[in-house]
């Protein structure tokens, strides 16, 4: 058995139980390296990574460089001696940092790979309907999310989950890959596959605002995937009489007997807001008007009524 000395990184919530497990299966964390601290909130006081809190409450040393490339970070890095960097949800890093350790350097990334590397695969993988995702254990290299993997499991995507229900999943299952990956590397019996991209490979991009508009020129299943795979963060929206709504929660509408052009509004005004798409119709559930709070379809009609 080797004895393992890890440098963690990460910053979201989402890499939280990869280090809790770590540190509660013993192992050595010398160092966690996450993002700065930002200001938040209205009174704009500095804001600590959800990786820094946990990391501080177990005195663990935190390091936030904001050159990973910067000689005096890379002499403190090298100072903790760690044989091992384990990186979850972190941003690039360069060759200088991954390269360092004598075991290498491995990420979890939340998707099946190769399909859906990137920035956003939980969001990606819902937004086209899958039916299958994941996480991934890989070791770095000089592209981005395309080094050997080690370990993959999968998890399925339920007709009833959303970007949120799936991020929760995924992150908890990616802390027990980590663990499976770390003992591997400790045993010694790592077997690593190279990733085979095809034509069928799908990517990950990172989601803008622009990228959030709902297309009503979509049959209504893909315009249910898009919300759910926004919903709740970033959120899709649209525009209905000139005012911008986030939508949360829809589901699609097959036989309607609707014959009006995609994006028109069918209400009572008091129980049901209906969207014509390019195939049957989406009925809104749950929304938020800008200025509002997010609440049920029925609340809102209560308060504001749509001009048919």
């Amino acid at each position: 058995m080797r004895d393992i000395r890890i440098v963690f990184m990460g910053t979201p919530d989402f890499a939280v139980p990869t280090l809790q497990t770590l540190v509660e299966h013993k192992y050595k964390v010398v160092a966690v390296i996450t993002a700065p601290d930002k200001p938040a909130g209205r009174g704009q006081k500095l804001s600590q990574s959800p990786v820094k809190e946990y990391a501080v409450a177990q005195g663990i040393p935190v390091l936030q460089p904001t050159n990973l490339k910067s000689e005096t970070f890379l002499e403190e890095l090298r100072s903790y001696r760690a044989n091992l960097q384990i990186i979850v949800a972190f941003r690039m890093l360069p060759e200088a940092v991954w390269a360092m350790p004598e075991l290498g350097s491995f990420n979890i990334h939340a998707s099946l790979l190769p399909q859906y590397r990137g920035a956003a695969p939980i969001n990606w993988a819902i937004i086209n309907g899958e039916k299958e995702t994941g996480v991934t254990s890989f070791f770095l290299k000089h592209e981005i999310d395309t080094g050997d993997m080690i370990f993959q499991e999968r998890v399925p995507i339920l007709e009833e989950d959303d970007f949120g229900t799936l991020y929760e999943k995924l992150k908890y299952t990616g802390s027990e890959l980590a663990l499976r990956t770390v003992k591997a590397i400790e045993r010694g019996q790592v077997q690593t596959q190279p990733q085979v991209v095809s034509s069928e490979t799908k990517t990950a991009p990172k989601i803008f605002k622009d990228t959030c508009q709902i297309n009503w020129d979509q049959p209504a299943e893909q315009v249910r995937n898009f919300v759910r795979g926004l919903s709740p963060y970033p959120a899709a929206w649209t525009i209905l009489h000139g005012k911008n709504f986030k939508v949360f929660k829809v589901e699609a509408l097959e036989s309607t007997g609707y014959t009006s052009e995609p994006g028109t509004i069918h209400t009572d005004n008091k129980t049901y807001l209906h969207l014509q798409t390019a195939a049957g119709a989406i009925a809104i559930l749950d929304l938020q008007m800008e200025g509002k709070k997010r609440m049920p379809v029925q609340d809102l009609l209560r308060g504001y009524k749509f001009e048919i």
